[in-house]
């Protein structure tokens, strides 16, 4: 059976890989709905035809279907810094939030992952605005050519400072969604009527996804000031598609409100929340066969299509140890075997 905690039987860069592939995977089959989202957020689409779906359309017509993808190679690209950056810091604050007696509470360890997220995003932070860049342009008409001719032109145009224009909205955004979080783990038992240690695979996935679906709710007005302030560009054309004028973060707040209303602060939510389901089934099925790879290759299990586990091998131990174990076994019987007259 599948498991959903940490496997000690495989490497540190096994999980990193097996994480990237899955997230990679995941993120190009949902990309058509996350720019749907973008567009929705930016206000680009917002005198033409509404929805997801429409907007999807409306896109593959005007640039062609590659259209649909705009983005997602910069999103795959920081996949693996990005997990490596949250995998450390992540370590770090759990360190710092552990008592002497080695305990973590569960809200100390669910402010590590949140803080520990915040970091990573904040450090990879212009890859996420250069992805907003190339999902705005027109394809037909582009404004940049490429990934790192986005990068130079910003910079060269707009200054250094640029890249991270806001950023402050991600660290807003990080207290409702440790506060979603938290809201949805304390109800998770009675949800389930039992204890967390005898959830089902399909009760973690389906508690992955209702929180997602809390924490990106609560979270999102953030991120839609986040996405028009990426895209907000005088050296774009029309300003990057953004439907309103603004400042700074709270003026755009402001404007926002004052000129579409308080729900259109949550535009594109519905394109958001569509994916959730998708993008963690991908994600979860695609890193669970990687991992069958990685454990058949370390001599685990039997074969990379089950979890029949290979007979005589302690599960327990960790590949390193398997190795030497391997090799220390095959030693001894090599020297055991005596020449026979």
């Amino acid at each position: 059976m599948a498991t959903w905690r940490r496997d000690g039987r495989l490497t540190g860069g096994q999980r990193l890989l097996c994480a990237g592939v899955a997230g990679a995977l995941s993120l190009s089959l949902t990309a058509p709905l996350e720019l749907a989202t973008v567009l929705a957020q930016v206000g680009a689409a917002r005198s033409q035809a509404r929805g997801p779906w429409a907007a999807g359309l409306r896109v593959w017509r005007a640039e062609g279907p590659r259209a649909l993808w705009k983005g997602n190679a910069v999103a795959c690209l920081r996949l693996f810094p990005c997990s490596a950056v949250q995998l450390a810091a992540y370590r770090k604050f759990v360190i710092l939030f552990t008592d002497d007696l080695g305990h973590i509470s569960q809200w100390s360890s669910i402010m590590a992952g949140s803080l520990a997220g915040m970091v990573s995003t904040i450090v990879m932070y212009p890859t996420d605005l250069i992805k907003t860049r190339l999902i705005v342009q027109n394809l037909l008409e582009p404004s940049y050519r490429g990934i790192l001719h986005a990068f130079s032109t910003v910079y060269q145009q707009e200054g250094f400072l640029a890249l991270y224009r806001g950023v402050s909205l991600t660290v807003l955004g990080a207290l409702p969604f440790s506060a979603g979080s938290l809201l949805v783990y304390m109800n998770l038992e009675k949800l389930w009527n039992g204890p967390r240690d005898r959830f089902s695979p399909l009760q973690n996935f389906v508690n992955v996804c209702l929180a997602a679906a809390v924490t990106q709710t609560l979270s999102f007005p953030f991120d839609t000031v986040k996405r028009k302030m990426q895209a907000q560009s005088p050296h774009l054309p029309h300003r990057g598609g953004v439907d309103v004028r603004f400042s700074g973060a709270a003026d755009c707040f402001r404007q926002i409100v004052k000129a579409q209303g308080v729900l259109a602060l949550w535009n594109g939510l519905t394109a958001n929340l569509l994916k959730i389901v998708p993008y963690f089934g991908v994600m979860f099925g695609t890193f669970e066969f990687c991992k069958r790879i990685c454990l058949y290759q370390n001599g685990y299990i039997v074969s990379p299509l089950s979890y029949k586990l290979t007979p005589g091998v302690d599960q327990s131990l960790k590949p390193q140890e398997l190795r030497e174990f391997k090799k220390f076994f095959k030693t001894g019987q090599l020297k055991s075997k005596k020449p026979t007259l």
